[in-house]
């Protein structure tokens, strides 16, 4: 018995690990998708990705994107295998003669799903290739689906891979981009206000000419460690880039997102860096906490750091809010 097929805690958890869920489109899985259509002659193609309780598509062509419940996919099938599913004929098969998704919108009549599986043997969803009338896949056709999810299943990989900072320990600024983009996502969709923080490190270069680079490194790799300790579990650290990292306070308001700046700030200025001699630096800070207009991680990190250069050019070593462009008062 293949006991990852059955280990839906598992499975669950390397869905987690992979940080897919909620994400903004990518190209290399859009182009996945294309070529699906394209090649296997089909309507509709799709990524999905199985959650607890949902599927949610990853990339999708010639169909609605979203959430559709878990108990309905066809995808929630799929993954309980290695080997491909296929269904010639919906309507004809008692699994699926009455689903909503075959007797409506958008009316699968046919399916090929592959599952996508991680290194460690887990199903995260399907590559799936759609079409509104019965009909046979070939052995071929079937081959040649497998090889797009090798694609699909090497791009997670690599995203995953590229999302970890080798110095800090912290996300990648690309990383961190996507748990902003998340975070967006579930205020349009759940009003589930977040906060951003921004943070430099004051006088980073004189570190540098001082000591040397390699110091300059310890410097990095140690505030890292201490912004990860102090985070909540639900929080994100990034290095954004050099010596600015970036703090995603997950459900976290104005006052809340204040109070964990200075926290922030006084944890850096007490922490005692061993080196020869020993360092001590300090940050400043810029807070933004999410507002409705704002529609993507880039100007989010715009607005915090606009923040964060107001409290450069008021002293360093401090918190500044970010401001509301449209009437002047703090967000």
């Amino acid at each position: 018995m293949d006991t990852k097929l059955v280990d839906e805690g598992g499975r669950l958890a390397a869905v987690k690990r992979y940080e897919i869920l909620d994400t903004a489109p990518e190209a290399p899985f859009e182009r996945i998708t294309g070529l699906v259509k394209a090649v296997m002659n089909v309507p509709m193609a799709s990524v999905s990705i199985i959650d607890a309780d949902r599927q949610w598509l990853k990339s999708c062509v010639g169909m609605a994107d979203g959430d559709t419940p878990r108990e309905i996919t066809f995808c929630t099938h799929t993954i309980q295998s290695r080997e491909p599913m296929v269904i010639a004929d919906a309507a004809a098969d008692p699994r699926f003669s009455e689903n909503p998704l075959v007797t409506g919108p958008p009316h699968i009549a046919s399916y090929l799903g592959v599952p996508l599986a991680t290194p460690d043997g887990y199903n995260l969803g399907s590559l799936c290739a759609l079409d509104t009338k019965p009909r046979d896949f070939n052995p071929g056709q079937i081959e040649v689906m497998k090889s797009f999810a090798a694609l699909v299943t090497d791009e997670l990989e690599l995203r995953r891979i590229a999302q970890v900072d080798f110095l800090t320990g912290a996300a990648t600024r690309r990383g961190f981009c996507l748990e902003l983009e998340k975070a967006i996502s579930r205020l349009v969709r759940h009003r589930r206000v977040s906060a951003l923080l921004t943070l430099d490190i004051d006088h980073f270069k004189r570190v540098n000419d001082t000591h040397g680079h390699p110091a300059g490194d310890l410097v990095l790799r140690a505030i890292g460690v201490r912004l990860m300790r102090i985070a909540r579990a639900s929080d994100i650290v990034g290095r954004l880039g050099g010596e600015e990292f970036g703090i995603l306070l997950t459900d976290a308001d104005l006052a809340e997102a204040i109070e964990s700046a200075e926290r922030f700030r006084a944890a850096i200025e007490e922490l005692v860096i061993e080196s020869d001699p020993p360092l001590r630096v300090t940050a400043s800070f810029g807070i933004a906490v999410l507002s409705p207009d704002c529609n993507s991680a880039h100007d989010w990190l715009a607005t915090a750091d606009h923040a964060l250069y107001e409290a450069k050019r008021g002293g360093r070593n401090r918190c500044c809010v970010a401001p509301d462009y449209r009437t002047g008062r703090a967000r």
